[in-house]
């Protein structure tokens, strides 16, 4: 089931995509600042819109992280996911860099919906691929299950578009999910949206990078706190660039 948010103003559960205020302020400061509909109009002139991020928060959790939470950076239990197109480096040698621009735009498109469904945020967008972060600014206490059931999102979206896709060769989606305290804040002086950092951002890219076409990596923390969605899996040891042991994961296929 969908995680749905109670409205502040009308006291009416807010399914993602509809809500008529900004959930990250509402979660994080409890003020609603109106997004959608007549209310949000006079906002607009000063800057405060939809965040390009989720359009269920607005530009003053995106851009004034210091004005929100007081501090410039904060320790946050959150998810991580990273998701990346396979067979991309080949296509890109092959073919021209419009139809490129076009499959990437498909993937970004198709990934961010996954995202957005499931209370997450697309903080970053690097080409071929993304970072997501689920449980800041929205809160969500489960943020560990909204990530796994984005990554399932993500490879029934992309999977089906890029699987219809006239190329001469096959392209799938890798994602990468990991679960623990990161570093939330701004750490550069000449931009202010925030992102996080740290060993759970680090080992959530580490698992995208071993997922093979289709799959989801799922570290072992995350895994454990979204037991009812690991019917199937298989365990998978893996070695990862810069962590000395092996990392426990499990390994999730769509479909």
């Amino acid at each position: 089931m969908r995680h749905m948010a109670i409205s502040a103003i009308s006291g009416q559960p807010a399914r993602s995509g509809s809500a008529g205020i900004c959930r990250g302020c509402w979660d994080q400061m409890h003020m609603p600042i109106p997004i959608r509909g007549p209310l949000s109009l006079p906002l607009r002139a000063f800057g405060i819109t939809r965040s390009k991020m989720n359009p269920d928060i607005c530009t003053i959790c995106e851009r004034s992280f210091q004005y929100v939470k007081k501090q410039r950076h904060i320790t946050a239990g959150a998810t991580i996911l990273f998701a990346d197109i396979r067979g991309y480096t080949g296509l890109s040698e092959r073919i021209g860099a419009i139809e490129l621009s076009r499959i990437v735009s498909l993937f970004q498109d198709r990934a961010a919906q996954a995202i957005w469904a499931n209370d997450g945020i697309v903080n970053k967008q690097m080409g071929d691929g993304l970072m997501a972060i689920f449980n800041f600014p929205i809160k969500r206490a489960d943020h560990a299950a909204a990530a796994i059931m984005a990554g399932k999102d993500i490879q029934r979206f992309c999977g089906e578009a890029l699987a219809a896709l006239d190329i001469g060769q096959p392209l799938g989606v890798g994602v990468g999910i990991h679960t623990g305290d990161v570093q939330i804040g701004e750490f550069s002086s000449f931009r202010s949206d925030f992102t996080a950092i740290g060993g759970v951002v680090n080992q959530a890219a580490r698992l995208e990078s071993q997922a093979a076409s289709g799959e989801i990596l799922v570290s072992l923390e995350t895994a454990l706190q979204a037991p009812d969605l690991m019917g199937g899996t298989e365990a998978r040891s893996l070695s990862l660039k810069g962590i000395e042991q092996p990392v426990e994961a499990r390994v999730l296929r769509e479909g």
